[in-house]
C-alpha cells in the first residue's frame, strides 16, 4: 500500500523509467491502475525510482471511479513543494476541456504557471497593491441560507489553524496565503472574454469541476481560488492576457501538506431534502 502522508505524481504507465521499476519490483499492474512517484520520504515497500534526484519511490495506486474523485476532492490549503510536470498539466487541460458548454463556444482561456515563471510570477507580484474584486465575489446583501453557510465554513476553517474571530491579524496573514497559492509549485488561471454572460461563466464552472476531478484521479490536489479577483491587472499583465479577457480565478496544483492542519477541513454539504424536489406527476 501507499502510505497515506506521501506525496503523489501522476507517472504515464508507458514511460520507459516507470517499464523499468514495475520490471523490478514484479508488481504486475493489472490494466486500469494508476503508476505514481511518491516522496521524497523513505518507505521501505516502496521500490526506488532510479534516476531520481529526489529519491522518489514507484507504487501503484489503486483506480480512482467518478464518485470516489467527487467525494475526495477538497479545497487544498497547504501544499507541497513536490514539482508536477507540465505534461501532466496539459494532458489533464486537453481533457477537461471535453466538459460541456452551450453552443461549444468553450469560452475558458487557461494560464498556467510552474517552475520559474512561478517563481517570476511571485516576485513580480511582490509589490502590487490589493484592488477592489473584478466582480462580486458574492452577491451584496447575501440572505440566508447561504450567509449562514459561508459564516460556519469561515469559522470551520480558522479554528483548524487556532486563528479566533477577533485575530483580525491572524486573519488576514491566512487570506495573504491566497495569493501565493498557499504555496503550490504550480497553478492556473482561468480566464473569460468579457463579451460572455451568465451561461458561459456556468461553462467555467463545469470545465473547472472536470480539471479537478481528473487532476484527483491524477493523484493531485487543487484549491480553486476567486480570491485573485483581487489582483485582476496585475494577472493580466504578467501572463499577457489581451483587454477583451478577464479574469475569473485561479486554480493551486499539487500535493497537500499531509501534516498541515488546515487540510483537515471537511465542510458539510446540504441533505438532498433541502436543495432537490421531486415533482411527482
Amino acid at each position: 500500500g501507499v502510505a497515506a502522508d506521501l506525496a503523489h505524481v501522476g507517472v504515464p504507465r508507458d514511460d520507459p523509467a516507470t517499464r523499468r521499476v514495475l520490471g523490478q519490483a514484479g508488481l504486475g499492474a493489472q490494466r486500469g491502475e494508476h503508476v505514481v512517484v511518491v516522496g521524497p520520504e523513505e518507505d521501505p515497500d516502496l521500490t526506488k525510482v532510479e534516476g531520481t534526484a529526489r529519491g522518489a519511490h514507484c507504487a501503484i495506486l489503486p483506480p480512482v471511479n467518478v464518485t470516489e474523485a467527487v467525494n475526495r476532492r477538497s479545497s487544498t490549503r497547504a501544499f507541497l513543494p513536490t514539482p508536477v510536470r507540465d505534461d501532466v498539466i496539459a494532458q489533464l487541460l486537453t481533457t477537461a476541456a471535453r466538459a460541456p458548454s452551450g453552443g461549444t463556444l468553450q469560452p475558458w482561456r487557461i494560464y498556467v504557471l510552474h517552475g520559474e515563471g512561478m517563481a517570476r510570477f511571485r516576485e513580480f507580484l511582490r509589490d502590487k497593491p490589493i484592488g477592489a474584486p473584478a466582480y462580486d465575489i458574492y452577491p451584496p446583501g447575501l440572505g440566508e441560507p447561504y450567509r449562514t453557510s459561508r459564516y460556519e465554513v469561515g469559522e470551520a476553517l480558522y479554528a483548524t489553524i487556532g486563528i479566533a474571530r477577533d485575530d483580525k491579524e491572524g486573519r488576514l496573514a491566512q487570506f495573504a496565503k491566497n495569493l501565493d497559492f498557499f504555496g503550490a509549485p504550480a497553478a492556473i488561471f482561468c480566464f473569460i472574454a468579457r463579451q460572455m454572460g451568465q451561461p458561459q461563466w456556468s461553462d467555467l464552472g463545469m470545465f473547472l469541476q472536470t480539471f479537478m476531478l481528473l487532476a484527483t484521479e491524477a493523484g493531485l490536489d487543487t484549491c480553486p481560488q476567486e480570491a485573485w479577483a483581487v489582483h485582476e491587472a496585475a494577472v493580466s499583465e504578467f501572463v499577457g492576457a489581451p483587454e477583451e479577457l478577464r479574469i475569473f480565478c485561479g486554480v493551486a496544483i499539487g500535493h497537500a501538506d499531509p501534516h498541515a492542519p488546515i487540510n483537515t477541513l471537511v465542510t458539510e454539504r446540504r441533505p438532498l431534502a433541502e436543495f432537490a424536489t421531486f415533482v411527482s406527476g
